[in-house]
């Protein structure tokens, strides 16, 4: 079995073929380098605090951005969480402006007191629900007030914005925000209140890079702009993957996801080595017959070219067989559907699926296997309840089917029903005593709960329970990577360095255990050369691993290397085998773009590794 991603990972891409993570994949908590790193892992490997949604990629050293916050203040004078609803008395002084000191400024101290009296009848028409006085009030204070008063004039125009922003009138708070901004470059409340109304406005470029340079000014601290960060960033990641995914150009996976895919079946008829069954059974007087049919099935032939490793071919010789309507045609109908699954081409894979599940006269572990990756496939496009249809309904037409079992206990996984999935992970066992894999995910299932629960003697009993799997079954990978992930949980680096290793001896091509291992030396040893090093490693094994692209990409923008991680998040792109993952990706490559723009903008750039 692949070493693995947590199970949480599945949630990117729940139970897709076309993940190769999740139910339906190569485990719940396996793949080859598909989908991204659950927020909660990758928050622990970097040491950085836990984000919501896309907006984890603001993923700061929580000691450094402690420092930076207290060495800055809250940037513009704003209390934490606060609703910045409210104008404003007088803004903080920037360097080189304020009141003037000396005497022959007599005019100047008239026309500016002026300003501040009708700024501060503006603040009492405002506070009394009197919006459009108010906005009288602060356009006249803006007109009296001396124009090298950057600073006043900067609050004047931005507590007209708020007035203008309680009527809803979008476009005049984006232009009075733009004005208190200009005069004022790291004006939070103002930049704050412009992503708002570009929000409105639907400008969601512009609104992301504002609520970015809030996020830095403050520290990462303010809830408020973390969540409109992380809103826009999804919104923008959902737009960008649904152009980009429906135009894309199929891309079969390395030999190794797809191997590691077909692994986790285990009732799978079409993964099984080709004919053998078959030939065993065939009279020695049809030996020329049966080398006739093997010459003239595409079916077949796409079997051989599995054997081969070849698998550009299947997809084509599998549309023969259909279009003939030959021996294998349910067979063939669902080989295709699963390469279509792999490639990402969940539109092509649901009409031959449909097919094979509606074939009553088929062999009723060809339907159920369908139902499994069809009900993968609902999943990964965010449709639970269909989801769970079908996994019910393959436990009802073959309830011997361990398969159903496997995979069903990890959708559970997905659903937080973690009693239900630990009733079908025994079942599974119960079917087949020697599934390692069912057992190891089965600990790591209550594992989960009780880490996320903080039970300490539900959670030693989970440990002890790994360990139990891996003397069981020292053969098995999956094993050793999901008691590493939970050894390091507890903090015990060391022995889940050892059960990385031990999974490498195990399966030295898989490129995703070379990615967790190396985001371990960052958690335990902040040693960032030799993590980047073993991420390399795996991009050398596998070229296809997008895990490890994002990953590397993800550890570029805690290195302060945006183009580095630009670049590494493209690539993921390109390789993104659903429409769900694709749209991540972009949020995490779109944040980083942001972070640039505002870099380059106002000199700002948040804390580093």
């Amino acid at each position: 079995m692949a070493a693995s991603k947590p199970v949480e990972a599945a949630v990117v891409a729940a139970a897709g073929p076309g993940s190769g993570s999740g139910v339906g994949g190569s485990s719940a908590t396996s793949g080859p380098g598909t989908g991204s790193l659950p927020r909660w892992q990758l928050a622990l490997a970097v040491g950085a605090p836990l984000l919501l949604g896309a907006g984890a990629l603001y993923l700061w050293s929580r000691q450094r951005r402690r420092r930076e916050t207290g060495a800055r203040g809250d940037s513009g004078g704003l209390k934490r969480n606060s609703e910045r609803k409210t104008p404003e008395g007088r803004a903080s002084p920037a360097p080189g402006s304020g009141h003037p000191d000396g005497p022959g400024t007599h005019l100047e101290m008239n026309s500016l007191d002026r300003a501040q009296a009708a700024k501060n009848k503006g603040n009492k028409y405002f506070k009394a629900g009197k919006y459009e006085q108010a906005i009288q009030c602060y356009t006249e204070a803006i007109s009296l007030c001396p124009t090298e008063k950057n600073v006043d004039l900067s609050t004047f125009y931005q507590n007209r914005a708020a007035a203008f922003e309680q009527l809803q009138k979008w476009k005049e708070v984006a232009q009075d925000c733009t004005k208190a901004v200009e005069l004022n470059p790291k004006y939070v409340k103002a930049l704050f209140r412009r992503a708002k109304a570009h929000e409105k406005l639907d400008n969601k470029k512009e609104c992301l890079e504002d609520v970015t340079a809030v996020c830095i000014l403050e520290g990462f601290q303010n809830q408020q702009s973390m969540l409109l960060a992380d809103k826009v960033l999804k919104l923008l990641g959902k737009e960008k993957a649904k152009e980009k995914y429906k135009n894309r150009e199929p891309l079969m996976p390395s030999p190794q996801f797809i191997k590691s895919y077909f692994s986790s079946f285990t009732d799978d008829i079409i993964s099984q080595p080709m004919l053998k069954g078959e030939k065993s059974d065939e009279d020695k007087d049809k030996e020329g017959e049966a080398l006739e049919v093997k010459e003239n099935s595409g079916y077949l032939k796409a079997k051989q070219y599995m054997e081969e490793e070849n698998y550009d071919k299947i997809i084509s010789e599998c549309s023969k067989e259909i279009d003939a309507q030959g021996k294998y045609m349910a067979e063939a109908l669902l080989l295709r559907a699963t390469f279509y699954l792999l490639i990402g081409n969940a539109n092509a894979a649901k009409p031959d699926l449909d097919q094979v599940i509606s074939l009553q006269e088929a062999n009723v572990k060809l339907r159920a296997n369908a139902l499994i990756k069809r009900g993968s496939m609902y999943m990964q496009q965010q449709q639970p309840l269909l989801s769970t249809q079908d996994f019910n309904m393959a436990a009802d037409i073959d309830p011997q089917n361990a398969d159903v079992y496997h995979h069903r206990g990890q959708l559970k996984i997905l659903l937080d029903q973690v009693e239900e999935a630990v009733a079908d992970f025994d079942e599974c066992i119960r079917l087949r005593p020697e599934s390692a894999l069912a057992q190891a995910q089965k600990c790591f299932a209550l594992y989960r709960q009780a880490y996320t629960g903080n039970n300490s003697s539900q959670i030693q009993a989970a440990m002890k329970g790994f360990e139990e799997v891996i003397k069981k079954f020292p053969r098995c990978a999956e094993g050793y990577a999901l008691y590493a992930q939970a050894l390091t949980d507890q903090q015990q680096f060391g022995k889940a360095d050892e059960m990385y290793d031990k999974c490498i001896n195990l399966e030295p091509d898989n490129a995703t255990t070379y990615v967790h291992k190396g985001l371990l030396q960052l958690q335990w040893k902040q040693d960032l050369d030799k993590g980047l090093e073993l991420i390399s490693k795996a991009i050398e094994i596998d070229n296809k691993c997008d895990f490890a692209y994002e990953t590397m990409g993800t550890i570029e923008v805690q290195r302060g290397n945006m183009e580095k991680a630009i670049d590494m998040f493209n690539k993921a792109i390109n390789l993104a085998k659903s429409e769900m993952e694709m749209a991540h990706l972009y949020s995490l490559c779109d944040a980083a773009h942001a972070q640039t723009e505002v870099a380059k903008k106002y000199g700002l750039k948040p804390p580093t590794l």
